[in-house]
């Protein structure tokens, strides 16, 4: 019996990611930006990825972050929910629905909001880490978005922009220290002139 309820669960996914990926064939807008990271690839994985429901110990846009669903670790299917503010008027829900562990590369799609500008069949993001060959690796985010209503495009990428770079100052500060870097606890802004800026690869 559990069996079959795993494998139903695995269809089920397997159902949406392909209709995700045909929703996501429509024109959408990019963000994508990179930071070296003073850590193994593996610690870095690890806090990115296999961490999943524990994003809000490195975002400074993030007031707490939960696994959902019955989630525990950062495995595909896994769920979360994320509260951009102290009150959680302001959430989103994301889901893992890739990963490629060989290239250390992880897809998160967004599957419901509130008070955020997304057309949520077309938002998703991706997770990359690249082992420099020097014990340090270089961390990436890319994320790619439609907004509703559509004319929020463009002013939904700048503030798109700022968060996934200081997500990724607060990332770096995280692993190489281990203090916690969340919405509301002002280490972010002790913190970020210390590191240099994200390199942004790709913004359209």
């Amino acid at each position: 019996m559990k069996s079959k309820s795993i494998a139903l669960a695995m269809i089920a996914v397997m159902a949406s990611i392909c209709t995700f990926a045909q929703s996501m064939e429509k024109k959408f807008r990019t963000v994508h930006v990179e930071l070296k990271i003073d850590a193994p690839a593996e610690r870095v994985w690890q806090a990115m990825v296999l961490d999943y429901g524990e994003i809000s110990n490195f975002s400074p846009y993030i007031y707490t972050s939960n696994y959902t669903g019955g989630s525990l670790k950062g495995e595909v299917g896994a769920r979360r929910k994320c509260d951009f503010n102290e009150k959680g008027t302001q959430w989103v829900k994301e889901q893992i629905v890739a990963i490629d562990e060989a290239n250390m590369k992880m897809t998160n799609r967004v599957i419901d909001g509130k008070k955020l500008p997304l057309n949520f069949d077309n938002s998703q993001a991706f997770y990359t880490v690249r082992d420099n060959g020097d014990g340090t690796a270089t961390a990436g985010y890319e994320f790619q978005f439609r907004t509703k209503p559509a004319f929020m495009g463009g002013i939904a990428k700048g503030s798109f922009k700022k968060q996934l770079k200081g997500t990724l100052v607060g990332l770096k500060h995280y692993v190489e220290t281990g203090e916690i870097v969340r919405g509301g606890n002002g280490k972010y802004d002790e913190v970020k002139d210390n590191y240099p800026e994200p390199i942004l690869i790709k913004t359209n």
